[in-house]
């Protein structure tokens, strides 16, 4: 189970009386997710109870960040997008302390995230981001992308030789992308406010439609397109980074061209944009491998599983 904060009974209990949420029924550890300590709360509210997430906040989240986060979701679920709010108590605030941690009462959407995708499944979820990006266009509030080209040097030079712990030669393979990327990264396109983290497990299907968008606490000001090149890149692969499926990746395309677009040089860069998005979630996640204890209760997820995606892009397989 992947919660890092025990919260008790009685710390829950008096969290809910700040909210005319009702009383605790029930409360569960959620196993999803390696950012943050996620609990399902069931309450006594309305006529047939009412169900929350209980979102503590840690590792990567910084806590000065989350107003930018309610802002945002905020402004999405104003639009009419799928997308959970962060509660407001009684005296209208969204952060709250629990646990030592700083936390909140998030909206409860009902939906799966599937491990599978079908191609309408996948064209459903670019259609949906394309909505998303479509509503962002009045959202003024910008975040730097912690998680961007910047980044990925200084969590390359964080790793350093460690890198050839998981592989051989794997630092400069790193550096050699680095490199390609620094000459090749497209600052010349269209920027916005961007999920950067739209995995099939952030995608809540209802069927074949889109029931939910969660867990944007990696939202940032980065190229628009980047986010399309993060969601093909996450969905159209098996899980180790092999076995394509051009049906998928093409479906998200479509769904997401016939609701905002593509521009002609947004598709010309779309490789360097995927081959950053791969080196992106290989680094963060050589690192956690590198750092993660032994007896940690989350599970390491393998790095070179986007390795192997970014070969792909880069025409290397």
């Amino acid at each position: 189970m992947a919660v890092y904060t025990h919260v008790s009974a009685e710390e829950m209990t008096a969290l809910l009386l700040r909210y005319d949420v009702g009383t605790l029924g029930s409360a569960k550890g959620i196993a999803e997710g390696v950012e943050n300590s996620n609990f399902l709360i069931d309450t006594s509210g309305g006529n047939d109870g009412a169900r929350f997430i209980l979102t503590l906040y840690e590792k990567r989240v910084d806590a000065a960040d989350l107003p930018f986060f309610f802002a945002l979701l905020d402004h999405l679920a104003d639009k009419g997008l799928p997308v959970p709010r962060a509660i407001r108590d009684r005296e209208g605030a969204q952060l709250q302390r629990v646990a030592g941690r700083p936390g909140c009462l998030i909206e409860f959407l009902t939906g799966v995230s599937v491990s599978h995708p079908t191609p309408v499944q996948a064209r459903a979820t670019g259609a949906a981001l394309g909505q998303m990006h479509a509503a962002l266009a009045d959202f003024t509030p910008q975040r730097p992308n912690t998680m961007g080209p910047v980044g990925w040097h200084e969590l390359a030079a964080r790793c350093g030789d460690d890198l050839n712990r998981i592989a051989p030669a794997l630092g400069a393979r790193v550096q050699a992308e680095l490199d390609w990327l620094d000459s090749a990264w497209p600052t010349h396109l269209p920027s916005a406010v961007v999920h950067a983290d739209l995995f099939p497990d952030n995608v809540l299907m209802r069927g074949n439609e889109v029931g939910g968008l969660i867990d944007f606490y990696f939202a940032c000001t980065e190229v628009r397109a980047w986010d399309v090149a993060v969601t093909h890149a996450a969905w159209s692969f098996g899980d180790d980074g092999t076995d394509y499926q051009a049906e998928i990746g093409d479906a998200i395309i479509d769904g997401y061209e016939a609701v905002f677009g593509l521009s002609d040089a947004e598709r010309a860069a779309f490789p360097a944009l995927a081959r950053g998005a791969c080196l992106r979630f290989m680094l963060t996640r050589a690192w956690d491998w590198l750092n993660t204890p032994a007896d940690a209760l989350v599970t390491r997820k393998d790095p070179l599983a986007f390795l192997r995606r970014l070969d792909h892009y880069a025409g290397h397989d």
